[in-house]
């Protein structure tokens, strides 16, 4: 929308702070005048000497050296106030000029605003966390979309070269093919499935209700029991009643996410995964730790990023697509809680959600 260029801030100020001189001076002036008017009847009583009107010669006297100081004042209020509202603007014009900056595409810049905290300081310093926050964001944006983009060509890549393959020798086995091209779409609709949930819930569009954090780890743990005595893993749930506010189908998922990580990432035989849920003040606890290989925390650190599985970790055809810790990150942040991982001193990994407590938060 186009707006009509009115006033400026800067002129406003000059005009309000003139004005407000003025009306100092045109109160101070009249003050002035009726003392000396009450003075001069005062002295007129007293000697017996009759002026009709009285107040006339007075008028006469005190009326151009009002006129001239209130001029002075009007200059003064005037010139002033200009130089006062630009001193006091000039913060503002500086968070401005990085607004316009940061509307170019630019949001590496910063206001950094020197002094001492108050209200420019203040919007200076929000403005600057609010940069931070969208340069962050944008580039894990960007860094999302490129390794989404890698990820899904992989598959419509494979497809390709198996209908090339299948176009040059017609009397190639169409069952075999068949099978690997299930495989490999499988793998695309689960990973589109799974891009669509991660956008869902960065969006937080959804409706919290109470979740009992050790019932879902008992149905993640029931649903997820075929895999694990496949992979030979003991799966173990224990724990307090942990009440949650939340969406029961994104809670569910974030569990299902861990404990299939846990189960996949485990040791080649007789791997071991504990599910365990807690009650703080303040807050409820998840932890989902499983046997398995020893890792850095270098590697720990980078395990929640999107398509980031560990170098050294195991993979194979249930080592999934990459999404799984990102999607339990997207999830925990989206019901205001935190994810830490860290790297088990035996081996394995130790993963930890940390909910608000709704009797606490009042949700």
């Amino acid at each position: 929308m186009v707006r009509a260029r009115g006033l400026s801030v800067r002129l406003k100020l000059t005009l309000s702070y003139a004005g407000f001189l003025m009306l100092a001076g045109v109160l101070l002036l009249g003050a002035v005048f009726v003392f000396l008017l009450k003075y001069q009847e005062i002295g007129i009583s007293r000697s017996g000497v009759v002026i009709s009107p009285p107040g006339t010669v007075l008028i006469r006297a005190f009326a151009p050296t009002a006129g001239i100081v209130l001029a002075c004042l009007l200059v003064f209020g005037l010139v002033g106030g200009w130089l006062l509202a630009g001193r006091m603007l000039s913060p503002l014009n500086r968070i401005t000029a990085a607004t316009r900056t940061a509307a170019t595409g630019s949001l590496a810049h910063r206001i950094r605003l020197p002094g001492r905290r108050d209200e420019f300081r203040e919007l200076a310093d929000a403005f600057d966390a609010m940069l931070a926050r969208l340069e962050a964001q944008v580039a894990e944006q960007q860094r999302f979309a490129a390794n989404a983009s890698h990820e899904l060509r992989t598959p419509l890549a494979v497809t390709q070269t198996l209908l090339d393959v299948a176009r040059n020798d017609p009397d190639r086995d169409s069952g075999r093919l068949i099978e690997r091209l299930r495989a490999v779409n499988a793998r695309a609709i689960d990973l589109t499935e799974a891009l669509l949930l991660l956008s869902r819930t960065d969006q937080r569009s959804f409706v919290r209700e109470t979740v009992d954090l050790s019932l879902v780890a008992e149905e993640a743990a029931e649903t997820l029991l075929p895999l694990a005595e496949k992979r030979d893993v003991t799966v173990e749930t224990s724990g307090d009643v942990a009440l949650a506010s939340g969406s029961p189908a994104l809670l569910l998922q974030m569990v299902t996410n861990l404990v299939h990580n846990a189960i996949v990432h485990n040791l080649p035989q007789s791997g071991t995964v504990r599910v365990t849920t807690s009650v703080h003040p303040g807050s409820v606890v998840l932890a989902v730790e499983n046997t398995g290989d020893k890792l850095t925390p270098q590697i720990v650190a980078t395990l929640a990023e999107p398509f980031q599985r560990g170098s050294s970790r195991i993979r194979d055809d249930h080592a999934g697509i990459g999404l799984g810790l990102a999607i339990v990150k997207s999830i925990v942040q989206a019901h205001d809680g935190t994810l830490t991982l860290a790297p088990r001193t035996a081996g394995g990994l130790c993963a930890t959600v940390r909910l608000p407590d709704p009797r606490y938060t009042g949700s």
